[in-house]
This record gives structure tokens, C-alpha cells and sequence, in this order.
């Protein structure tokens, strides 16, 4: 074990100054890039959460009102209520829409709302107009 320990110490002593490890700047300088990256990669992160989710909701409201005209057209009356119980006949699985509403008893003006997981609300209607999906309430 002596001699072990000897051996160790004569390669330390061999050692030059310069070849010992890495200066505590060096070690700064590390840590300091390391979370520059950190503050730019986590906020990109989080806007790619946010978009996937209210996509999830516009894609859930899609569908939602696909499954309210087929309802429509199967028993012609308004479904008494926008979930996967009512409209899983229809294709609807529910997994975002969190409210519903109707405007008109008419199926050519209702309007239906869903929150996003990332709490954007967002709409769609079925009326003469254009269906669209944006942020905002129904109304």
C-alpha cells in the first residue's frame, strides 16, 4: 500500500502547474453558457406546450360541431348537451370541450366554446357564415 501511495505522489509531483484540472474561471464560464441555452430553451419550450394545447381545443371543437350537425341530421333537434355520453355516436370523444351553447334553436346558428388546457378560450359556429375558430366567446 506504501508503495502505492508513493507511486500516486510521484505522479502528482510530476505534474506541471498548468495540467492539474480546470481554473474556477473556466468552471464560470461553463455554468454561464450553460444557462444562457437554459433561459432560451425553456420559453420556446412553453410556447410549444401552449400552441399543441389550444390546438387540441380547436381540433376538439371541429369535431364537436361535425358531431352536432350529424345529431342534427339523425334525430333533428339540438343535442341537450356537447358531450362524449350524446355524441359518441357521432365521433365526438369530448377530451377538450369544457362548455357549449346554442344561440338559435335553429341548427344554422349555435355556437360552441372550449377552454384550452393552456386557459385560451376558443369558439366555433355553424351559421351562414364561414365556420371559424378563434379566440374569444361565444356570442
Amino acid at each position: 500500500m506504501t508503495r502505492f501511495i508513493n507511486a500516486l505522489n510521484k505522479k502528482r509531483a510530476s505534474l506541471g502547474k498548468d495540467e492539474k484540472g480546470f481554473t474556477l474561471i473556466e468552471l464560470l464560464v461553463v455554468v454561464i453558457i450553460i444557462g444562457v441555452l437554459a433561459a432560451i430553451a425553456i420559453p420556446v419550450y412553453i410556447g410549444v406546450q401552449d400552441n399543441a394545447k389550444n390546438s387540441a381545443a380547436q381540433s376538439d371543437l371541429t369535431n364537436a360541431k361535425i358531431a352536432v350537425v350529424a345529431y342534427y341530421s339523425d334525430t333533428s333537434t339540438f343535442p341537450a348537451a356537447i358531450n362524449a355520453t350524446t355524441l359518441g355516436k357521432y365521433g365526438f370523444s369530448g377530451s377538450g370541450v369544457t362548455d357549449a351553447s346554442k344561440t338559435t334553436a335553429a341548427i344554422s346558428a349555435f355556437c360552441l366554446k372550449a377552454t384550452s388546457a393552456s386557459n385560451t378560450v376558443w369558439y366555433i359556429t355553424e351559421s351562414s357564415a364561414p365556420t371559424s375558430t378563434k379566440p374569444g366567446t361565444c356570442a
